[in-house]
C-alpha cells in the first residue's frame, strides 16, 4: 500500500510539473496584449493627442507649456527641438502625414543662428534627431542638414584638451562656458563625452570621419584624466583637463558618458572604446554598487578613493538596467530594476533624487522622465519576463492618474503632493511615450533586437551600417 501510495505521489508531482512547465512556457510567450491592460493604439491615440496640442498651441516654438497652452524657446531663436524630437515615435508608431510633416519642416530650417546652444543637449536632440529622420527616410537633403548642423557644432571641439566648450554660437562658431554668457569654461562629463554615437553615425552616413574622431579625442581625453582608482570625476575645466569636483556617480552628469561608450562600440566596434567600456563597467561594479537594507544601489562616490560620499539615486540613473541587461548582467539588472520600482511604488512616480540612505527625497519633481520604463521594456525584451510588463502598465496608470490633462501631459513639481507643473519635456514624446508603445506591440511591428537608440530614443536600425564600412568612414584603426 505504502509503494502503491508513493507511486501515485510521484505521478501527481511529475505531472504538476509538466502542467507547471506548459503554463511557465505559455506564460513567457504571451503577446504583450494579453498581459498590459493598455494596448499600442491607446498611446498612439494618447502622443497624436499630445502633437496636435503641440500644433495648436506652440507651433514654431521649441517647448510645449501644456496647463497655460503656450509655449517657449530655449534659446533666442527656435531650433524646432520638440518637432525634431518628436519624430521617430510618431515615425515607428505609423502616423505617417504627421512623420512627413515634421520632414519638411526640418529642411526648412536654417541653423545659420546667431544665437549659443548647449553642444551636450543640441546634439541628442537635433543632430540626433535629423539623423533618425535619415535612416528612416533616406532623404538625401536631410542629410545635407545634419552635415550642416554637425558642423556648426565642431568647433566646440576646438579647445586645448578637445573636450567641447559648453556652448556654441551656430551662426560665428565663437564658444562659451554657459549658454553665450560668462567666461567660465567648466563642463559636466556627460556634457564633456557625449557624441560618439551621433557623430559616429554622421560619419557613417557622411563618409567622413572628422566628426566620430571629433568624439572620441573627447571620450579619450576624459578617460585618460580618471584617477588612480580608475574614475573620471563630474566636472572638468575644458581647457585645463583638471578635474574641479572629485565625485564620481551613474547621475545626470555623467550617466550618457558610460552609455555612449557601450552604445556606441555596439553600433560602430571600436577596440579602444570597448576597452574602455570594459574597463569602466569593472570599475562600475566593484565600488559604486551599494547593497543597503536588503536593496541594491549605486551610490556617488570620491573619484580618487572610491568612499562612497552620498547615497542617494536620481531618477536618471534607472537608464542603467537597460545597458547592464544589454551588457549581460541580467542578475544587477534585475536587482536594480527592483529597487526603482520599489521606489515608483513609494509615490506613484519617480522623484528627481532620493536619499536612501535617509529614506528621504531631495528633489521632488518630475518630468515623466523615460529612463525606468525604458530599461522595464529592455528587461522584457532580453528576459521575456512579464512582470516587467506588468511593471510599465503600473507606470501608465499612475502617469494617467497624476499628470494627463486637457490637451496633453503635464510634469509635477513634488511627487508627494502631485502638484502640477506646467511643463513637459521634449522626450516626453520623444522617449517616454515611444517606450510605452514599443512595450505593447510585437516584433512584426518593432524588433527591438534590430535597433540600437541614442540617449533621445531615436532608433537606428543596425543592418544601415556595414561592419566592413565602419573602419574606413569612421576612420577607426
Amino acid at each position: 500500500m505504502k509503494f502503491q501510495n508513493f507511486i501515485f505521489i510521484a505521478l501527481l508531482i511529475f505531472s504538476s510539473c509538466i502542467n507547471s512547465e506548459k503554463k511557465q512556457k505559455s506564460t513567457t510567450n504571451l503577446n504583450s496584449k494579453d498581459i498590459l491592460q493598455y494596448e499600442s493604439s491607446e498611446i498612439k491615440a494618447q502622443m497624436l493627442r499630445s502633437w496636435n496640442a503641440y500644433k495648436t498651441y506652440a507651433w514654431g516654438k521649441d517647448v510645449l507649456l501644456p496647463l497655460s497652452k503656450s509655449g517657449f524657446n530655449w534659446y533666442e531663436h527656435s531650433l524646432g527641438i520638440s518637432p525634431i524630437d518628436a519624430y521617430s515615435t510618431l515615425s515607428v508608431m505609423g502616423l505617417k502625414e504627421e512623420a512627413k510633416e515634421i520632414e519638411n519642416y526640418a529642411l526648412k530650417m536654417n541653423w545659420d543662428k546667431d544665437v549659443y546652444v548647449q553642444v551636450f543637449e543640441v546634439n541628442i536632440r537635433i543632430l540626433g534627431g535629423l539623423l533618425a529622420i535619415y535612416d528612416i527616410t533616406k532623404n538625401p537633403d536631410v542629410l545635407s542638414k545634419a552635415i550642416d548642423f554637425g558642423d556648426r557644432l565642431l568647433p566646440a571641439f576646438n579647445s586645448p584638451t578637445g573636450i567641447p566648450y559648453h556652448s556654441v554660437n551656430l551662426k560665428t562658431g565663437k564658444t562659451s562656458g554657459n549658454h553665450g554668457k560668462g567666461s567660465g569654461n567648466i563642463v559636466n562629463t556627460a556634457q564633456a563625452a557625449t557624441y560618439l554615437f551621433e557623430f559616429g553615425i554622421l560619419s557613417y552616413y557622411s563618409q567622413n570621419p572628422k566628426y566620430y574622431q571629433a568624439a572620441k579625442k573627447a571620450t579619450m581625453a576624459v578617460f585618460k584624466r580618471k584617477s588612480n582608482i580608475g574614475f573620471p570625476g563630474d566636472l572638468i575645466n575644458v581647457e585645463s583637463g583638471e578635474w574641479t569636483n572629485n565625485w564620481s556617480y551613474l547621475q545626470a552628469g555623467m550617466d550618457s558618458y558610460y552609455e555612449y561608450l557601450f552604445k556606441s562600440n555596439l553600433l560602430f566596434p571600436d577596440p579602444e572604446i570597448e576597452k574602455v567600456w570594459e574597463y569602466s563597467i569593472a570599475k562600475i561594479n566593484q565600488y559604486y554598487s551599494d547593497d543597503y537594507n536588503g536593496r541594491q544601489f549605486y551610490a556617488c562616490v570620491n573619484m580618487e578613493t572610491g568612499e562612497i560620499v552620498k547615497q542617494s539615486m536620481s531618477l536618471y540613473d534607472a537608464f542603467f538596467s537597460a545597458i547592464q541587461a544589454l551588457h549581460g548582467d541580467i542578475e544587477n539588472a534585475e536587482n536594480i530594476m527592483a529597487t526603482w520600482d520599489w521606489l515608483w511604488d513609494k509615490y506613484g512616480l519617480l522623484p528627481t533624487r532620493y536619499l536612501y540612505c535617509e529614506d528621504k527625497i531631495e528633489y521632488g519633481n518630475s518630468e515623466l522622465n523615460p529612463e525606468i520604463i525604458e530599461s522595464a521594456y529592455y528587461l522584457h525584451q532580453i528576459t521575456g519576463k512579464e512582470k516587467y510588463l506588468k511593471m510599465i502598465q503600473k507606470y501608465w496608470s499612475d502617469i494617467k492618474s497624476c499628470c494627463m490633462n486637457e490637451i496633453a501631459f503635464h510634469a509635477v513639481s513634488d511627487v508627494r503632493t502631485m502638484k502640477e507643473k506646467d511643463y513637459i519635456a521634449t522626450y516626453f514624446c520623444a522617449e517616454t511615450l515611444k517606450y510605452f508603445y514599443l512595450a505593447s506591440v510585437n516584433k512584426d511591428v518593432f524588433n527591438f533586437n534590430e535597433y540600437v537608440f541614442n540617449t533621445e530614443a531615436h532608433p537606428f536600425l543596425k543592418n544601415n551600417f556595414k561592419k566592413e564600412n565602419v573602419k574606413t568612414y569612421l576612420g577607426i584603426k
